[in-house]
């Protein structure tokens, strides 16, 4: 847990809100950013980052990167050795997110709009997948995207599954975790 405060107090989110937002920068709560998605509470966030477990040269996918702020909150746990790939599928937050992780002066972070399928498989296999959104079912298209033992966290409906995939095939260990809310996995 160490590491995500230290990349909490290092990412400071207001520079990845709208302006006329920043001053709630500091709640703890989920707050609208543009095109009807949010930037999320920060405690969520934390306790996902904390499932995820990124390392020191990880190679990462954060789906659903809205602000940026997860991206770079997984750039700064990474290091300069990883590498994190964000996918979005509104272009203007593509472009709001690029735009916030360049000013914060975020290198190891690719940008790109999602495309038909869920991910980035051209990128893969990744490490780590995060995603941002909650998904009405699983999307299994994600797993063929995660090493072997790699983790994936993601929202489906009210619950965060935390999954270790255990073999290249379909084995996978998965931690149930109820009681989220978040924006839909467009």
């Amino acid at each position: 847990m160490e590491r995500i405060e230290e990349a909490f107090e290092a990412v400071d989110r207001a520079k990845f809100m709208p302006e006329n937002v920043r001053h709630l920068a500091g709640y703890d709560q989920a707050v609208p950013i543009a095109c009807g998605q949010t930037i999320s509470q920060p405690y969520t966030v934390g306790l996902m980052l904390q499932w995820l477990n990124p390392q020191p040269g990880n190679k990462v996918l954060d789906v659903g990167s809205g602000s940026g702020w997860t991206t770079a909150l997984l750039s700064h746990l990474v290091g300069p050795k990883g590498k994190v790939y964000a996918v979005e599928r509104i272009p203007e937050l593509v472009e709001f997110g690029r735009d916030n992780c360049e000013k914060f002066g975020v290198k190891n972070a690719y940008f790109s709009t999602a495309g038909d399928e869920l991910g980035l498989l051209e990128e893969g296999p990744f490490d780590r997948i995060l995603v941002s959104a909650a998904a009405d079912k699983f999307p299994e298209e994600l797993m063929g995207q995660l090493k072997k033992s790699g983790k994936l966290v993601i929202p489906i409906q009210s619950d965060i599954l935390e999954i270790t995939k255990t073999s290249e095939k379909t084995g996978r260990d998965v931690r149930k975790h109820p009681g989220f809310v978040f924006v839909p996995l467009l």
